[in-house]
């Protein structure tokens, strides 16, 4: 069909200047082909990233990069997201206020780092002993979760996205053995959120870091023990020259979930296609950050157990209980801090309850039967 003729075929339809591209309305729905060209051109915006994370930083840091990097090459370049690690424009705890108050667009971070903002924030992460990875994405997409996170979030004029998940974390560095409870009494330890309450009524105390700050404080010996991801991301940071026994499981952060947090205003000023392509975006970022720590964990371990010398440990059975025992209570103390803090408590732990039923006699029984016999 030659050109002519297929454009009489379409009727009252208009040509997008420029583009080659037919729009079937009529003269009220395009009233110039001009407008309809402005539509289709879309107007572009460039947009900073502050995160806590030092600059490409393995798994945490380049998962901020690539968050940035696929929204702009799905966007075909009409949002471009410039990132900056943690201390380049903002200190790494200031980023929430940075994009609270407009000075960024975006930020990348955890949400347990805004517990002194909003204390609920803390259950959008990692909750100690609660849901791993796969059950914190169940709850987000097809729960009540990620619509729970934005209402938390709202007055502080900021829209929310899941944008990573770590999956189960260990356990920490520790430079002496933790054999019972007692160990725990006065034990100087970096660990956010949740965690940090449980261990400080276990009889340890609490400190808050910054990951480029947790080898020197830990060699020089600020503090006694600290716990970062996992060993991918520990491995590069050096920790085991600071401290030689590293322990499992991360029974504080089973997960932890980073987010994207975009500044309220500048999610509205988006249209809706690039609110769809950010929002895709973000769910790519978040398994594309496990499946990498999935891969790259098992060969950092090796190194750091083959290589270094690392003295690899399990915490006690009764230390595990009493930290559940104590995490019970923490968790639930957040959830009776007003009414929309007993809504996500309730919301999490029903959808926990359900879950785990099912993952009871289907990720762990599998695993438990894949551990029989020979390996």
């Amino acid at each position: 069909m030659k050109r002519r003729e297929f454009l009489k075929t379409m009727g009252t339809g208009t040509v997008v200047a420029g583009t080659g591209l037919v729009a079937a309305c009529g003269p009220k729905e395009c009233p110039t082909v001009e407008a309809a060209a402005v539509v289709a051109a879309g107007e572009t915006f460039e947009w900073k990233m502050v995160t806590a994370w030092p600059l490409n930083f393995p798994g945490l840091g380049t998962g901020a990069n690539y968050l940035a990097r696929i929204i702009g090459e799905m966007s075909g370049g009409r949002i471009t997201v410039k990132v900056y690690g943690g201390g380049e424009l903002v200190p790494p705890f200031e980023a929430f206020d940075a994009v609270s108050r407009g000075t960024v667009e975006m930020g990348h971070a955890a949400p347990y780092y805004w517990k002194g903002k909003t204390p609920t924030a803390q259950l959008f992460s990692a909750v100690p002993f609660g849901m791993t990875a796969s059950e914190m994405n169940g709850w987000f997409y097809h729960g009540e979760g990620l619509d729970l996170w934005r209402e938390t979030y709202e007055p502080f004029n900021m829209v929310p996205f899941p944008a990573g998940q770590s999956g189960v974390q260990m356990g920490g560095w520790f430079n002496k053995e933790i054999n019972s409870v007692a160990d725990l009494q006065g034990l100087k330890m970096r660990i956010p959120g949740l965690g940090a309450e449980v261990l400080k009524r276990a009889g340890g105390t609490p400190v808050t870091l910054p990951g480029a700050e947790l080898f020197t404080a830990l060699e020089s010996g600020t503090i006694d023990a600290t716990e970062w991801v996992g060993p991918y991301n520990d491995l590069a940071f050096g920790l085991f020259r600071a401290a030689g026994y590293y322990y499992y499981p991360g029974w504080h952060e089973p997960t932890a979930t980073l987010e994207c947090f975009i500044n309220g205003d500048a999610w509205r000023a988006l249209p809706a296609d690039l609110q769809a392509i950010v929002e895709q975006a973000c769910k790519a970022a978040t398994q594309d950050m496990t499946a990498e720590f999935t891969a790259r964990n098992p060969a950092a371990l090796e190194q750091l157990v083959s290589e270094h010398g690392v003295q690899l440990r399990r915490f006690p059975d009764d230390v595990l209980v009493r930290l559940k025992t104590i995490a019970a209570e923490v968790v639930a103390e957040i959830g009776a801090i007003d009414a929309l803090s007993r809504r996500v408590y309730d919301s999490y732990m029903a959808f926990m309850a359900q879950v785990r039923r099912w993952h009871d006699i289907s990720d762990l029984a599998y695993l438990e039967a894949r551990n029989l016999g020979p390996r």
